[in-house]
């Protein structure tokens, strides 16, 4: 598909100037009623809280000692590490500080020396999915080596075995989370042992040498080998699950753009993401990525302000008759499923995009 040839100077009435105005009109509405503000004691007391909580779970975990205990200890550790995570991704998006280098320098201390992340690949891969979310070509989210996420993508499998798996690879997804653990601690050192660009090498290796290195140790230090193999497959694969089940619900199973679609902000953001209801528990379970819409749309916005933001954005777009969607996180991961497996079958209609249609 192609995308209609559009004049340089539109009338001031047209739709695409209307369209451009809409982000600006519901960005003018967040930022008066206040929502842009940091909130400094929040973010102080996670980041204080998150310090104390470390200390403790090692703590805990040299005390236990060499048994079979510990597996709980590896469960609860990979809960805390993902949501560490969550803070390190919020210093990223400027949530937490006015300050970009500040942000930068929470970002960098959180994800490499107390998740083990790399910022930097992290930052360079995140930053190219929010300029173009679900946007085929152009969103590294829905180009990955193992799933299918477009017909052709599925048309490019071509061996028995891979034609089979990507026919049924929605019901692999889930499971194949429980890597994902270990493919983001090698993707990012993929990232800064390579020949990439990337800003602080230095500063991250060694980081991610102290975090990585030391946790091996004190774990080999503390279990026998057996227990330790144990620890690391569950603690890694818990991980892994969590921090893909927090993320899958967002764009996954929303419209994927043709590579030549130009769409204004507001409804490139807006129709791609996919927000999950779930009160308060669900703000701290996914650590405000619930609110997907509203953060896609204001990703400094503090993690604090995006209740109070969503209904503001959800009348905007109801006035505008932009589609708000919004789901249970047990619905989306089941549309997930679906799409995925759609996708394998070579399902085509699903995947048209009515959105594509309307903008030519």
């Amino acid at each position: 598909m192609s995308s209609t040839t559009l004049s340089t100077t539109p009338p001031a009435d047209s739709p695409r100037v209307r369209q451009v105005s809409d982000y600006t009109d519901l960005a003018r509405e967040v930022r008066e009623a206040g929502l842009l503000k940091r909130n400094y004691p929040y973010y102080w007391a996670k980041l204080v809280g998150m310090v104390a909580v470390y200390a403790a779970l090692v703590t805990a975990f040299v005390l236990i000692g060499d048994t079979w205990w510990q597996l709980v200890t590896a469960a609860v550790a990979a809960v805390v590490m993902t949501q560490a995570a969550f803070l390190g991704h919020d210093a990223a998006h400027r949530q937490i500080f006015v300050s970009g280098r500040w942000n930068d320098w929470t970002s960098l201390v959180v994800a490499n020396l107390f998740v083990g992340l790399s910022y930097g690949w992290w930052q360079h891969k995140h930053t190219k999915h929010h300029g173009n979310p679900n946007k085929e070509g152009v969103d590294p989210d829905i180009d990955l080596p193992v799933l299918a996420f477009t017909p052709a993508q599925a048309d490019a499998r071509t061996s028995r075995l891979t034609q089979w798996f990507t026919r049924h690879q929605g019901w692999f997804f889930f499971p194949l989370l429980l890597l994902e653990g270990l493919d983001l601690h090698y993707q990012g050192l993929k990232r800064v042992f390579g020949r990439a660009p990337i800003a602080r090498r230095g500063v991250e290796i060694a980081f991610l040498g102290v975090r990585l290195l030391g946790y091996v140790a004190l774990v080999l230090w503390v279990l026998s080998p057996l227990t330790a193999v144990a620890f690391f497959a569950v603690h890694l694969g818990l991980f892994g699950l969590y921090m893909g089940g927090s993320f899958a619900p967002n764009h996954k199973g929303m419209p994927i753009v043709p590579k030549d679609l130009r769409i204004d902000f507001l409804r490139r953001q807006v129709l791609m993401s996919r927000n999950v209801k779930g009160g308060r528990f669900m703000d701290v379970a996914l650590g405000g990525l619930n609110y997907q819409v509203e953060h896609h749309l204001f990703p400094s916005i503090p993690r604090t302000s995006l209740r109070r933001a969503k209904v503001i954005v959800e009348r905007f777009c109801a006035e505008r008759g932009v589609t708000y969607t919004e789901t249970t996180l047990f619905a989306s991961y089941g549309i997930v499923i679906r799409y995925l497996n759609e996708v394998g079958l070579g399902v085509r209609d699903t995947f048209t995009c009515p959105l594509a249609t309307s903008m030519r």
